[in-house]
């Protein structure tokens, strides 16, 4: 039934704080409300099934928020305090401090309801690929974390006890756990004195320990991305080198490797062009992945567990895939330093249904339920133009709020399962007004006058400045992204003259041509 649905809900994050949003539609004409005044921090984050929330203000504390009452549960003054994340559930708060010596432990796991230290360990280095260390599968059953030459696993009912067992994997740079179940793990050890990088799987079983379930090993690779799916069955995995032999990319080399836990595939993805890998990502139920690829105009195409081809969404100036989390929906985009342009598939019935855009588009997220669409531009990526965007699961524009800048914008995690499907419980948001939320005292005079809400069309500015090189390029953005660009319309009357001049000076140059030959 709908009421038994959960409430949406979206975390906005300015300079001066965060606040939560009850979720889309708002009416017409007005701001969404704030679910919790604006409260200082300097990050925040859910856990992944969206019971908790985390605030943090640098080198002093973290505070812990239930989200159905969004009520303080725990506040932790942590002195130096530079990272720090929650368990799947929330039930666990691990932190980063500074040290000043190894002596002093400085990686803590939390049992959030009690404020107890369970674990401790000095960590010197804290960067984006080792963060958070100790990893959870989605139910907490399993717990483990990267060490030199060694993945090591806690007993998630007693952290106490410290390290339970280990896996040996000497070299290793980087790992993955499995979420969905936490029945494996994923290690790199990257290439090294001529001997090729690797990827290998193992059991999280105590009893299979240091037996590698599949393997797959590589030249011309610094770094990895890891993607498991629902199941933990299949891991497609991102590879990477820093330079390009072929010297066609500045952005160094990307291959997509799959390999399956029963060894049923383990090779290169077939792609249909060359060029980098731009995004990947698995359907909500695991047993298909889509990818975006290729040099511009990319291409993306669907794939089965299997890794045969299912079908092709085009080519275009994209660069992201989204897939709806009730799977029947997929945006495939063009964000960061391309146009914005998006298309938005019915993956069911293998139709195009709609494009739109969101120029500038740093974040982009499907909403839980499967109905919504957001896109945002934050800083500090982008200093000017922040705002964030709500289409719905066609494609059509719903909402836009500007704001003078804008860090962060999440929409609050639930599991799709508790949601009817959209052919159900779809409203229709057709009569809704698109509706504008501006910064304060900057709409238009003519909107303020008429009464009527302005529209913003998030078109690019009249005044920005547009370098020389691109006064000319209308080809050459044809070529690149799939005859999409902007052609300008008609010619001006200063070109159509420059175009007849230089007709004339064709037939001049044929007609001397022809008359020296005559002669």
């Amino acid at each position: 039934m709908a009421s038994q649905q959960p409430s949406l809900a979206i975390l906005v994050r300015e300079p001066d704080g965060f606040t939560v949003w009850p979720g889309p539609p708002y009416p017409p004409g007005s701001s969404p409300p704030q679910r919790l005044p604006k409260t200082a921090c300097s990050a925040t984050s859910f856990s992944r099934d969206g019971s908790r929330l985390l605030a943090t203000v640098a080198s002093a504390s973290a505070t812990v928020y239930d989200c159905s009452s969004l009520s303080v549960i725990r506040s932790f003054d942590l002195p130096g305090l530079t990272a720090a994340a929650l368990s799947p559930t929330g039930s666990y708060l691990q932190t980063f401090q500074k040290s000043s010596s190894p002596q002093v432990k400085n990686v803590t796991v939390w049992h959030v309801d009690t404020a107890t230290a369970l674990y401790q360990h000095y960590q010197k280095n804290l960067s984006k690929a080792n963060w958070p260390m100790v990893q959870f599968s989605a139910d907490e059953s399993v717990a483990c974390r990267m060490a030199t030459n060694e993945m090591q696993f806690f007993d998630t009912n007693d952290f106490t006890k410290g390290i339970v067992y280990k896996v040996r994997l000497p070299g290793i740079a980087a790992m993955q756990l499995a979420s969905a179940p936490g029945s494996h793990v994923a290690g790199f050890v990257p290439e090294a004195k001529g001997v090729p990088a690797s990827v290998q799987i193992f059991s999280c079983d105590k009893d299979a320990q240091n037996q590698v379930v599949a393997r797959r090993s590589f030249f011309r690779c610094s770094t990895v991305q890891f993607h498991w799916n629902k199941g933990s069955t299949g891991l497609l995995i991102v590879s990477q080198a820093d330079v390009d032999k072929t010297n066609q990319s500045y952005y160094g080399e990307t291959k997509l490797h799959y390999l399956t836990t029963d060894r049923a595939f383990e090779g290169i993805v077939p792609l249909k062009k060359e060029g980098p890998v731009h995004d990947v990502q698995w359907s909500s139920s695991g047993s298909e992945f889509a990818v975006v690829y290729g040099f511009m105009p990319a291409k993306a195409t669907i794939f089965n567990k299997k890794c045969n081809p299912l079908h092709e969404l085009g080519e275009g100036p994209y660069n992201t895939i989204r897939w709806n989390p009730k799977g029947r929906f997929i945006v495939i985009a063009g964000f960061g330093n391309l146009p914005g342009d998006m298309a938005f598939w019915d993956y069911s019935e293998k139709k195009l249904i709609q494009k739109a855009k969101a120029e500038w588009s740093v974040i982009s997220e499907w909403s839980p339920d499967g109905r919504h669409f957001m896109t945002a531009t934050t800083a500090p990526r982008l200093q000017i133009d922040n705002r964030i965007k709500i289409f719905d699961h066609t494609g059509s524009l719903q909402f836009i709020k500007e704001f003078e800048k804008l860090y962060q914008v999440d929409w609050k995690p639930e599991s799709p399962e508790r949601f009817g499907d959209i052919a159900e419980l779809t409203i229709s948001l057709n009569g809704i007004k698109i509706e504008e939320t501006k910064k304060q005292g900057q709409g238009s005079k003519s909107a303020q006058t008429s009464g009527k809400a302005p529209v913003n069309v998030a078109t690019k500015p009249a005044g920005a400045y547009r370098p020389p090189q691109s006064k000319h390029t209308a080809a050459l953005q044809d070529k690149l992204f799939g005859g999409l660009a902007p052609t300008g319309g008609e010619m001006s009357k200063t070109a159509l003259r420059n175009k007849k001049r230089r007709e004339k000076q064709k037939e001049k140059k044929a007609g001397e041509g022809s008359s020296a030959d005559d002669s």
